[in-house]
């Protein structure tokens, strides 16, 4: 599970392309070119557009998911405290099960009260409680509190083109 950090030098114009590229994600390399040059001024070819995206998709500077619309699934917060008593031995498989859960779409850790966050989605509500009772059947020793908190609007669900600015600042 190591994680590496993305080795990337980013030019404006990279910064300019991710951004095009999350207001529309089915934009071409041609299509981001005419944007760059009609709306900032950068001539460039589509072929250095189509060779700056592929170096970032390789460096992992983003990542590409298919999410399908919030319609078709119900959306629900896990947040995962584990037993002490047994974390040694159980937390890698519990960790795991719910990694790799196709039902997981986000999972994390946060600070405070140490804690491990999901955010799943599944096409019914009863698959969610079926999910709940096989892990808790699988992993129970290793739960010490799990708190699920269904999601009942999804209100948005993007990336706004406007935070990827700070990605060129030369203050990070």
């Amino acid at each position: 599970m190591e994680r590496t950090s993305p080795d990337w030098e980013f030019k404006e114009r990279d910064v300019l392309v991710l951004r095009e590229l999350s207001r529309d994600p089915q934009l071409s390399s041609r299509d981001l070119a005419r944007i760059l040059d009609e709306k900032y001024g950068i001539d460039v070819s589509h072929v250095t557009v189509s060779e700056s995206i592929r170096g970032m998709r390789e460096e992992g500077v983003f990542r590409e998911a298919i999410i399908p619309n919030e319609e078709y699934f119900h959306f629900a917060l896990f947040e995962f405290k584990f037993n002490p008593e047994n974390f040694a031995k159980e937390w890698r498989s519990a960790m795991e099960f719910i990694r790799d859960s196709p039902n997981t779409l986000f999972y994390f850790l946060s600070d405070g009260e140490y804690q491990w966050k999901s955010v799943m989605m599944f096409p019914t509500r009863d698959a969610q409680s079926q999910w709940i009772h096989e892990f808790y059947k699988r992993h129970g020793e290793a739960v010490h509190n799990l708190r699920n908190s269904v999601v009942t609007n999804v209100l948005k669900f993007r990336t706004d083109p406007e935070i990827l600015e700070s990605l060129h600042d030369a203050d990070r």
